[in-house]
C-alpha cells in the first residue's frame, strides 16, 4: 500500500478562461479502487486528464509514485497511468484490433515478440482475441470499449483510468466490464472511475470523491453516498437498494445498505428475528 497517485491544489483554467479545477488535493493509493463523482462540469474528466499528463498542471503538483509529472517526463509517466476514454472513436483508430492494441506497446519501443504475447494477453483479457482481425469501425460500441481498455492493458500501467466507462453499454456489456475491472484489480492494478452511475460506484468502489464545481466536496468510503446532505449539494442520488430501504420506514436498518449483497443481507436479518418473534409469541 502507500500513495501511487497524489494531486497537491491543482488549479486548471481552460483557454477561454473558465475555471476547471479549484485547489484539488487527493491522494490514492496503490491497489485502490477509487470512484470519482459529481454532475456535469463538476470537473471530473478534466482532473483524469492531470492524471497521466494529458493536461499538465498550471499550478498546483500532480504526483506518480513520488515523481511530479512535468513536459519533461509526461510521456514516460503516462506509461505507468493509462487512460480509457468515454468514447472509444476518440481511442480506437487503427486498420484492425490487433493493431490497435500493439500500437501502445510500439510506441513503448518493445520488441515483436513482447509486443505480441501483450496484445494477446490484453484481448484475451476482454475476450476479444477472435476478432483481433477485425476493423475496428465494423465493431458494436460495447466491442470497441473493450478493445480500448485492451490497448491500455497491453501497455502494462500502474494505474488504470476510465471515464464514463458504463456510458451506453447496455446491462450485458456493463456487466461483461465489471468483470474486466475485477480481473485487472486481482492483478493488481489500481483502478479509478469517473461516472454517474451512484450504483456501479456502491457496488465496486473502496473510496469515492465527489467534486462539484471543480472543488471536492468530500472524499472517504461509500457511506458518503448515503449522507442526504451531501448527496443533495452534488446533485446525486442514492443508490436504488439504499432508497428502497429509506422509503419504508418499517425496515429500520442503518446504516442503509449500499450493494445488493448489504440489501439481501439485511432482508435475511429481518426475517430471522421477525421467525424469531413469532416463535416466542406462540410459546408464550
Amino acid at each position: 500500500m502507500g500513495a501511487l497517485l497524489e494531486v497537491e491544489n491543482l488549479y486548471f483554467r481552460y483557454h477561454d478562461g473558465t475555471p476547471a479545477l479549484n485547489g484539488i488535493s487527493l491522494s490514492i493509493n496503490r491497489g485502490e479502487k477509487v470512484a470519482i463523482l459529481g454532475p456535469n462540469g463538476a470537473g471530473k474528466s478534466t482532473l483524469l486528464l492531470h492524471f497521466n499528463g494529458v493536461y499538465l498542471a498550471q499550478q498546483g503538483k500532480v504526483r506518480v509514485a513520488g515523481e511530479e509529472i512535468t513536459r519533461d517526463n509526461e510521456t514516460r509517466l503516462r506509461g505507468k497511468v493509462g487512460m480509457v476514454f468515454q468514447d472509444p472513436d476518440d481511442q480506437v483508430f487503427s486498420p484492425t484490433v490487433w493493431d490497435d492494441v500493439a500500437f501502445g506497446p510500439l510506441n513503448q519501443g518493445l520488441g515483436r515478440k513482447e509486443i505480441e504475447e501483450r496484445v494477446f494477453q490484453a484481448l484475451q483479457a476482454v475476450g476479444m482475441w477472435d476478432l483481433r482481425s477485425r476493423a475496428p469501425h465494423h465493431l458494436s460500441y460495447g466491442q470497441k470499449k473493450r478493445v480500448a481498455i485492451a490497448g491500455v492493458i497491453a501497455m502494462n500501467p500502474e494505474v488504470i483510468v476510465l471515464d464514463e466507462p458504463t456510458a451506453f453499454l447496455d446491462p450485458a456489456g456493463q456487466e461483461s466490464l465489471m468483470e474486466i475491472l475485477a480481473e485487472l484489480h486481482q492483478r493488481g492494478k489500481t483502478i479509478i472511475v469517473a461516472t454517474h452511475d451512484v450504483d456501479m460506484a456502491a457496488e465496486w468502489a473502496d473510496k469515492v470523491i465527489i467534486l462539484k464545481g471543480g472543488k471536492i466536496l468530500a472524499q472517504g468510503d461509500t457511506m458518503l453516498l448515503v449522507q442526504d446532505t451531501l448527496v443533495k449539494e452534488a446533485a446525486l442520488r442514492f443508490p436504488v437498494v439504499s432508497q428502497v430501504f429509506q422509503r419504508i420506514p418499517s425496515l429500520l436498518v442503518r446504516p442503509l445498505p449500499r450493494t445488493v449483497d448489504e440489501a439481501a443481507n439485511a432482508i435475511a436479518t429481518l426475517l430471522k428475528d421477525r421467525e424469531k418473534k413469532d416463535k416466542h409469541h406462540i410459546v408464550s
